[in-house]
């Protein structure tokens, strides 16, 4: 019952397509804290390393077209011109019930070194590619709530892109590290034109499209590193805030590293879930899985969410020039 009534909603929301409909577009991560890049351009060029992460999540399993999302960030330090700047690169794709959002971007930040740390401001541009699957719309027409004649929801496939902008600023101290950050600067829509034709109407002869509206949304991630003295043990926590003026939540996970090679965890993200992360890394490899178990009475329908992430980092030479280089505490 209540997998067809989240069905139904999903269905709900795609009838709202022409009306603008506004949400967010950014995917939910466990392991915001492995991709900090992803949320905000300036946590490009960090480390002395080319640093790439790739994962997917597979969100409340058992509910047929629940949410699945593939992440992708790569970075890397240069010099240009005798400035420290980094450079990154982030790609995201996710399927939500019938709609689906693909985000492309490239990064670029400036740094320098003050107040005993490092001071990064970063901006991003993309392309936001959105989706919506109408050929598969399937509306009853035997109840009072849904309308099987429906004119407002597309009948075939449509799809449209846009230009998306962020920005950021992030502080990196030898013991933890924040960053406030922005995406949709510029508060995107995407007009959804059917695939294959100029999205006319074969009826009236007039074009129809609809629309998908981005918010912007306030991303504020921080974090630390605190050994414990005379052990191999390190306390790593974390939080993560995001709002787009109109739903704020939060997450905050405390995890514990051994030797800088075994890191578990638990997490707890605001009227949503509760989180259990472990992660590998041995030789610059990378291995990060979570589970998310709903607080929620979306847990009467589905096992929980999980989440792989994986990934490298190839040490780079950056020269003698480079004296105020500094390393993430994730390498410390």
């Amino acid at each position: 019952m209540i997998q067809r009534v989240i069905i139904s909603l999903v269905t709900v929301l795609a009838a709202l397509a022409p009306a603008a409909l506004h949400a967010q577009t950014d995917p939910q991560l466990s392991q915001y804290y492995e991709v900090p890049s992803f949320y905000n351009p300036a946590a490009v060029g960090r480390t002395d390393f080319i640093r790439i992460r790739g994962g997917a999540r597979l969100q409340w399993m058992g509910i047929e077209r629940a949410p699945k999302t593939f992440v992708a960030v790569a970075d890397m330090p240069m010099k240009l011109f005798g400035k420290r700047i980094g450079l990154g690169v982030a790609i995201d794709q996710e399927t939500a019930g019938l709609y689906s959002t693909l985000n492309a971007s490239a990064q670029l930040a400036y740094k320098i070194n003050k107040l005993g740390g490092t001071w990064t401001a970063g901006v991003q541009i993309g392309l936001l590619d959105q989706g919506f699957k109408g050929s598969e719309v399937d509306m009853p027409d035997d109840d009072d709530y849904h309308e099987s004649n429906d004119d407002a929801l597309p009948r075939t496939d449509v799809h449209g892109s846009a230009v998306d902008f962020s920005a950021g600023i992030w502080y990196d101290h030898r013991l933890f590290y924040a960053g406030i950050s922005c995406s949709h600067l510029s508060a995107p829509t995407v007009k959804l034109k059917a695939d294959g034709d100029n999205g006319g109407d074969a009826t009236t002869g007039t074009e129809q499209y609809f629309e998908f509206g981005s918010k912007r949304t306030l991303y504020f991630i921080a974090g630390g590193n605190i050994p414990l003295k005379n052990t191999l043990f390190d306390i790593l926590p974390s939080v993560l805030v995001k709002s787009d003026f109109a739903f704020t939540t939060a997450e905050i996970n405390a995890r514990v590293r051994y030797n800088k090679f075994l890191t578990f965890g638990v997490g707890y993200r605001w009227n949503d879930a509760v989180i259990a992360t472990i992660a590998a890394e041995y030789k610059n490899f990378f291995i990060g899985y979570s589970y998310d178990y709903a607080t929620t009475a979306i847990a009467k329908a589905s096992s929980g969410s999980h989440e792989v992430f994986a990934g490298y980092s190839l040490k780079l030479n950056l020269g003698d020039k480079n004296r105020n280089k500094h390393k993430s505490i994730r390498y410390m």
